[in-house]
């Protein structure tokens, strides 16, 4: 531990549930709407926010959690034409690592990999990942935080993992070993249908410290509550590129994994970079 940065030698010691959880409280209290412009807009300048995408003026949120979590305006992020094996971003963000899944492993950084079955802790049959591809998708407090669709199918499980609140940035990537399985997450499953026949993609939500809330979006709920710790059955409701999944309250990342049948023949179209939803990540070969 003697070589970790300073900051994160800190953050063993701070208490980042409680932390997170006070800033969470905070974003979400209304504020006065003469004060709404001055404030938010500290945030937006600081950290360039692009307001003329967002759905609604500045002044109409009323809170610093309505402006992180805004919609777009309609037409904004149209998803990539679909094509056999076709799987679009699901978020605004940075590629920062991908590979393929092996002897249960991903990679979260150079010499640090982590666990698929961990990362899907209540999903008995994450074997059924090996061999198929990994992408992890890295959103900034600049990026836009609603989380959506990858892929034509059929969703059959929802899930909530309780966990740490570690940052999600360089400094933990390359230090803290296992993060992902080690953060609070929450999981999408769908079975790929259609064009995605043969596929089977994973969206796992990782929170971070101060970004301890991650919503599934209610249509996958069907009226239930996600469990604290546990997962949900979906009775294989179908699902559209594009189509709500979830969103972050404040910033974090979303690994992607890809399985199924067809997997062996899934490509990816980049394997780093900016990416935005409705990007194509890969298809079939």
């Amino acid at each position: 531990m003697t070589s970790w940065p300073l900051s994160l030698s800190l953050l063993r010691v701070y208490p980042k549930k409680l932390g997170s959880a006070a800033a969470g409280w905070a974003a979400g209290r209304t504020l006065p709407g003469g004060l709404r412009e001055a404030v938010l807009g500290r945030f937006v300048r600081a950290y360039g926010l692009d307001m003329a995408e967002a759905e609604r003026p500045l002044a109409d949120y009323p809170s610093l959690q309505a402006l992180f979590t805004r919609r777009l305006k309609p037409g904004l992020r149209p998803q990539a034409p679909e094509a056999p094996g076709c799987v679009n971003s699901p978020v605004d963000g940075l590629l920062i690592a991908s590979g393929r899944i092996q002897a249960g492993r991903a990679i979260q950084a150079k010499g640090l990999p982590y666990g698929i079955g961990e990362l899907l802790k209540h999903d008995p049959g994450a074997a059924r990942f090996e061999g198929g591809h990994y992408l992890t998708l890295y959103l900034s407090p600049r990026d836009y935080h609603r989380i959506h669709v990858p892929i034509r199918g059929l969703v059959t499980a929802v899930g909530r993992v309780e966990g740490e609140l570690w940052p999600v940035n360089d400094a933990s990537t390359t230090h803290v070993p296992r993060l992902y399985e080690r953060n609070r997450r929450a999981t999408w499953v769908a079975l790929g249908a259609g064009p995605d026949e043969g596929l089977e993609v994973a969206a796992v939500a990782v929170g971070a410290t101060h970004v301890g809330g991650v919503i599934i979006d209610g249509r996958w709920l069907s009226g239930r509550t996600l469990p604290r710790d546990g997962s949900l059955p979906v009775d294989l409701l179908p699902c559209a590129p594009g189509d709500d999944l979830g969103t972050f309250q404040f910033g974090s990342t979303v690994v992607l994994l890809i399985g199924g049948p067809g997997a062996a023949r899934w490509e990816p179209a980049l394997t780093a970079g900016p990416v935005r939803v409705g990007q194509r990540l890969g298809l079939f070969r």
